[in-house]
Parts: structure tokens; sequence; C-alpha cells
């Protein structure tokens, strides 16, 4: 493996006390999919930029714009990529692609964040025969029931977030190791979703599933949760908020003086406004985001200094969704390459029969646009001090940490 730079020798668990826990608080149209007639590659795309995903859509366009850059320079044609702000709304968005699919040749569809926004963008695109590619969207059900034929998700899935939170608590040796899950569902699809896998594949490796409870998406109170979880003597929270919910129920356990000894909120500890609004608060928090800093390899290291250069910034941790946004280019760059043309149906045969690489691991695809099961390793970071680095699958860069266990009492923070 190569490292991205000064590879250091690392464990992969330490325990944590009340003296390292302080260390954190220093801190002509393509309707009808036949893409663009002209030499230039078209893409589509929305972000978050204003509404309740708003924390995430500076980070989305940062890793497009880098991959853009990296596109024009690799391929044998210009690149031009459209992209407006969907409000953190499904109608929004559909209207902005409308607009721009409208007026514009274009060949391929990127995504938004979350389930809500990815699963309207790759509606439309399916309804155009274009190609989408999406992440921020661990939501299998969507792939396996509405045929997808355009869509493709170079993304860690529920599946792959349950076998990393498993492969999380085995870095605990196994004599301090808790055994006893609390599951907060928030009433969705992928609520339901997420905390089957979790139930199914930690209920199957011995681990007790003492709190399974919904909430609704929007909650601002969390304090009947919280008493369950502790009258259940909930030793491992795992959940899948918004980011403002995550923040939220963090600021209320705070408030109630309990916390688990292990927590999980994919999607809710992703942007870096958790640790603005959280501080020392927000330590030890797990996430899954697709990409975090720490990752190896299949151009790690090109995109760290190309982030560092044109963002004017010496930050060693970069935000998760720079990465995610990254690599999801990279499949675009590496689609076109493999197809030789900008069809939409030629690209839509390269994204079905290749295999990427690219800053998340090697991959291909299922037809249903799947990740194939197995070939990606869903990786776990961390919150801490202030930054979101690699707990799980272990590297050898500096950017990764030994995992933080347990979560201290509030007394000791």
């Amino acid at each position: 493996m190569v490292s991205d730079d000064n590879p250091v020798t690392r464990r992969s668990y330490l325990t944590t006390t009340a003296g390292t826990a302080a260390v954190a608080s220093l801190a002509g149209c393509a309707f009808g999919g036949s893409g663009g007639s002209s030499d230039t590659l078209t893409i589509a795309g929305t972000i978050p930029e204003t509404g309740q995903f708003s924390s995430l859509g500076e980070d989305l366009r940062r890793g497009y714009e880098l991959g853009e850059a990296r596109m024009s320079e690799q391929l044998d044609r210009d690149v031009e990529l459209i992209l407006q702000d969907d409000e953190s709304d499904a109608q929004t968005l559909r209207q902005n692609l409308q607009q721009m699919t409208s007026n514009n040749d274009v060949n391929m569809i990127w995504g938004s964040f979350s389930s809500l926004l990815v699963t309207a963008g790759s509606a439309f695109a399916e309804n155009q025969n274009l190609p989408f590619l999406g992440i921020a969207f661990a939501y299998e059900e969507p792939h396996r029931n509405d045929n997808y034929e355009w869509t493709y998700a170079p993304f860690p899935k529920s599946r792959d977030v349950a076998q990393s939170t498993l492969g999380t608590l085995e870095l605990i040796p196994e004599s301090e190791r808790p055994n006893r899950v609390g599951i907060w569902e928030p009433n969705s699809g992928w609520g339901r979703e997420q905390a089957d896998y979790w139930e199914n594949r930690l209920g199957d490796a011995g681990y007790n599933i003492v709190l399974r409870e919904t909430f609704e998406i929007g909650s601002q109170d969390f304090s009947t949760l919280i008493s369950q979880s502790q009258n259940a003597d909930v030793e491992v929270l795992l959940s899948n908020p918004t980011p403002g919910g995550g923040i939220t129920a963090i600021n209320q356990m705070e408030s109630n003086n309990w916390s688990p000894q292990m927590l999980k909120f994919v999607r809710g500890a992703d942007p870096s406004a958790w640790w603005s609004a959280l501080g020392d608060a927000g330590a030890y928090a797990l996430m899954c985001p697709g990409w975090v800093p720490g990752l190896t390899d299949n151009g790690n290291q090109r995109l760290r200094e190309d982030y560092m250069s044109e963002y004017n910034t010496e930050s060693q941790y970069m935000p998760v969704n720079v990465g995610g946004s990254y690599n999801l280019t990279q499949v675009a760059l590496q689609a076109v390459q493999a197809a030789g043309s900008i069809e939409a149906g030629d690209i839509q045969s390269a994204l079905r029969s290749e295999t990427f690489q690219t800053v998340i691991g090697e991959f291909g695809f299922e037809d249903n646009g799947l990740p194939a099961e197995g070939d990606l390793t869903a990786p776990t970071g961390q919150w801490w001090d202030g930054a979101q680095r690699l707990a799980y699958p272990n590297t050898d860069s500096e950017r990764s940490l030994d995992f933080r266990y347990p979560i201290p009492p509030w007394s000791e923070r």
C-alpha cells in the first residue's frame, strides 16, 4: 500500500482517560438519452447550498470542482460542470435539473446530499435516460425496487455501514467490548433499512439489541429516547439522524448527563458544522460518510495536495464530503475514458462493466447500480480534536487515529 505521506506505526485501539479526552478541547437537449452532440462533456448537478443540508453544500461543490479540473486534464475534450443550489428541497432539485437539461446538451447528472435529494435526482435521470452518479446515499431499497438502469452509487450502502460498525467494535479487546446495543431509528425508509441491517448483523454476531425505538425526522426532543436508552443500559448507540437532529441529540444527552460508551451517528455527524456547533461535546462520535482523512491510495495524496493548494488551507484534515464527491468524479472520468465516448448509452455500458479505482477503494457495480457486494469497506471516522479521522479500517496514514473508546462520563471531559 502506498501511503499519502509519512507513515507511522499505529495500534487499532486506545483506551481513553479523562487526561487524553481533555486534549480534544484544544482544538441539443439530452431528453431521450442521446447525450450531447458536441465534443464537450456537459455535466449537470445540484448541491444544497441553502436549507437543512446547507452545511454540506460547499464541501460537495469543492470535491466536484476539483474533480472537474482533473477530468479536464485527462480527457481530450472540454468538460463543463453546471451546478445549481437545490435549497435542500426535492421539488427545487427537479426544477433545476429540468431547466439545466432543457438549456444544455447534458451527458451526465451528479447527485446532491441525502437519500431524499439523491433519489429525486435519480428519478429525473432515469426518466431522461441519462447516467446518474450519487453519493451520500446509503439507502439500498430504491436500487432493488425502482428498476434502476441509469443510476450508480459509488458509495458504501446500508449493508456496508453495518459491517463497518461490527469491524469497529472488533477493534476493542474482547474482554472490554460492549454488548448492549441501542438503535434510534428515523421514521423513514432508510431509517428502517439501516436499523434492520444493524439489528441483524450485530445480533448474528452475538450482540444484545436491548433497544430499538423510532423517532420523527425533524424532531427537536430526544429526551424520551435518552431516558429509554439509560434505562436499558445502552452501551453502543447507533442512529442515522439528520445533521441538525444529531447535534440536538448530543446537546440533550449532555443536559441529561448521559452518554453511551460508543456512539455512531451516520450522516448526522458528517458535516464540519458538527464540531463548530458542539466543540468537545462532539468528540468520540463516529460517522460513516464514505470517505475520511486517513484513507490512502488511488489518488488520495493528489486530492489532498490539490485541495490545500486550491483553497489556500494548511489543514491536515479535509472535510469528508470533499473526498466523497471527488470519488464520484473519479468514477465519471474512468467511465468516459473506458467508453471512449460521451454518448449516454456508452457511458452506461462502461459503468456496468468496468472496475473503478477511487479514493474510497476499488469496486464495480451490480446491474442495479449498487457497488458490488463485498467490494467496499465503509470507512468509519471519529471526531477528535476538531477533525474527522479514520478509525476503521487501519491504514498507515498519520491522519488516521487509534479508535478512542470508551466515551468518558460528561463530568470527566
